[in-house]
């Protein structure tokens, strides 16, 4: 295994919620995010967390609906995800190392795990 490891994808209707965790034990560094790519799409930045501080950021398109946190005693990461939309259908990623939502800027990620939300 990486030093990410992903889980708590799966399927919900439109409105429902989901959480999704990231194990991050093997992984020494404070800056981590959450990131997704839907089918045909380019990769985004959704939420980051500094695990020093706890600064958070966000997306405009999830702001209000998504709330990135952690867990220091596990080394883990939350995306707690609501009012989820069709929209937010996407393979999400969690990765570390970068600096805000910039995808590029990440040097681990985990192996994603899917969201799919139906209307």
């Amino acid at each position: 295994q990486g030093p990410l490891v992903e889980s708590g994808g799966g399927s919900v209707q439109a409105g429902g919620s989901l959480r999704l965790s990231c194990v991050a034990s093997r992984y020494p560094g404070t800056r981590m995010g959450w990131f997704r790519q839907a089918p045909g799409k380019a990769r985004e930045g959704v939420a980051r967390i500094d695990r020093l501080t706890g600064g958070t950021e966000y997306a405009d398109s999830v702001k209000g609906r998504f709330t990135i946190s952690q867990d220091v005693a596990k080394d883990t990461i939350y995306l707690q995800m609501t009012t989820l939309q069709p929209d937010d259908t996407a393979m999400y990623y969690c990765a570390a190392g970068g600096v805000g939502l910039s995808v590029g800027s990440y040097s681990y990620w985990g192996q994603g795990t899917q969201v799919t939300v139906s209307s």
